[in-house]
């Protein structure tokens, strides 16, 4: 009895008051309420009180809030489950949401800043920075990027993606993924990408200065599809900003959360969180709220 004591003298009168009863078979109310001290009369009150309608709607907002950060998988912060909620029919503020988070304990992962260290480096005379970080689109299939980064594995160790991002929608449109980093994985990325494109001339696709994207086999891929190439000046990693975010949200939303056993295991972890949440479930403010797949769906209606 002591130890439920400590453990509940912080909570509330509801939570108390559920803990007395569930110990009915064991204590007396008098005994169970002597050593929680708290009173008998607020025991047998909490017993016959029935709920005010404002109390009922403040208890079911809260629970479409954990609802909501729930279904993102706590993914989530008190932004976008406002606009879910609101999408859903239940209006209300970012600071409601905010409040009913903080009572509930619910928080989003928080995605690190990254810190830039700027590197004014000269770009070779035929590797310009076409893109300008001019990521603007009139519609999809314009502006491309892509990217590697590393996801470490138990079995295999080091293993690696290449993903390719469409800047109109941001949705990513083509990825490989694999135990070297090597411009072949570069290549199949790309060619992913244009599985579903019918014309990919003049396209431009932005990367970094990566052995990867300044190899031979990825321009030969490239100019076979007449896409143009953008790259990053050296040490510019703002240049690519959408694609660094992409990673950096991917990486903390479910790389850091798990441990894989082996490459399969990852590859299956990686295709689910890509196209079963970040192209089809997770809004994002930079195009209006919508999904990925949702921005893409209204430019092909708009060409139609």
């Amino acid at each position: 009895m002591k130890k439920s004591d400590r453990l509940i003298r912080e909570r509330t009168i509801a939570e108390i008051v559920s803990f007395i009863q569930n110990n009915l078979t064991r204590y007396c109310v008098s005994q169970l309420c002597s050593a929680l001290k708290f009173p008998r009369s607020t025991y047998y009150k909490a017993l016959v009180c029935v709920p005010s309608n404002k109390q009922k709607a403040y208890a079911e907002f809260g629970r479409k809030v954990k609802q909501a950060y729930d279904d993102s998988k706590q993914r989530y912060g008190a932004v976008k489950i406002c606009r879910v909620l609101n999408d859903n029919g239940t209006p209300c503020s970012v600071k409601r949401v905010q409040r009913h988070m903080a009572e509930q304990g619910l928080r989003s992962i928080v995605v690190k800043k990254y810190n830039h260290h700027a590197n004014h480096g000269s770009i070779p005379e035929d590797k310009k920075n076409i893109l300008r970080r001019d990521f603007g689109t009139e519609t999809i299939n314009q502006k491309w990027c892509t990217d590697i980064t590393y996801i470490h594995v138990q079995k295999e160790g080091w293993t690696y993606l290449a993903s390719v991002m469409d800047l109109c929608s941001r949705k990513i449109i083509g990825y490989a993924y694999g135990t070297s980093m090597t411009a072949e994985l570069a290549v199949k990325a790309v060619e992913n990408a244009c599985l579903n494109v019918r014309d990919t001339e003049g396209i431009i696709l932005h990367s970094d200065l990566g052995s990867q994207y300044t190899s031979q086999a990825f321009e030969d891929c490239l100019g076979s599809k007449g896409i143009l190439h953008s790259f990053s000046r050296k040490g510019n990693p703002y240049d690519n900003a959408c694609m660094e975010s992409f990673h950096s949200v991917l990486k903390k939303e479910e790389i850091y959360l798990h441990t894989y056993q082996d490459l399969r295991e990852a590859r299956r972890a990686i295709f689910k969180y890509i196209e079963g949440w970040y192209n089809r479930k997770r809004i994002h403010s930079s195009i209006g709220y919508l999904t990925p797949q949702q921005k893409e769906d209204e430019e092909l209606k708009k060409a139609a």
